[in-house]
């Protein structure tokens, strides 16, 4: 396994054991940070400001984790399934009520200097709309 592959896993895995301070650990000061059909937002305090919105909203765990590397480690995919449950009503989305969502999901991922640098996710938004009744 490559120190790049390592260390998105243990991203992941901090994400999926809601340690929120070990995956800001893991991202580069001027993280660059690529929202699902929203925004690309930089630096670790608005990332901790998501992480903050996501948690309040959403209670998720990943499953079936994929990371793929390419050959010089600084870029890399992952692919895995987000098992979930939507807790607090999002802005601009569905009434929240509980509902149990899961949802194959993939991330592209740059890294430099032992940091990730850059998260883009992806996730099919209408899919998880219809799941969650909206």
């Amino acid at each position: 396994m490559t120190e790049t592959e390592r260390l998105i896993r243990a991203y992941y895995a901090a994400f999926d054991g809601g340690d929120r301070e070990a995956m800001l650990a893991l991202l580069a000061d001027d993280v660059v940070h690529d929202v699902n059909q929203g925004p690309r937002e930089t630096g670790k305090p608005a990332f901790r400001a998501f992480l903050a919105k996501m948690d309040r909203c959403y209670r998720e765990s990943i499953r079936d984790l994929a990371v793929m590397v390419d050959a010089t480690g600084r870029r890399a995919a992952a692919e895995f399934t987000v098992e979930g449950a939507y807790l607090a009503t999002d802005s601009g989305l569905p009434e929240a009520t509980g509902q149990r969502y899961s949802l194959p999901a993939g991330a592209f991922l740059e890294v430099a200097d032992g940091r990730i640098r850059r998260v883009t996710t992806y996730y099919n938004l209408p899919d998880w709309i219809r799941q969650v009744g909206g």
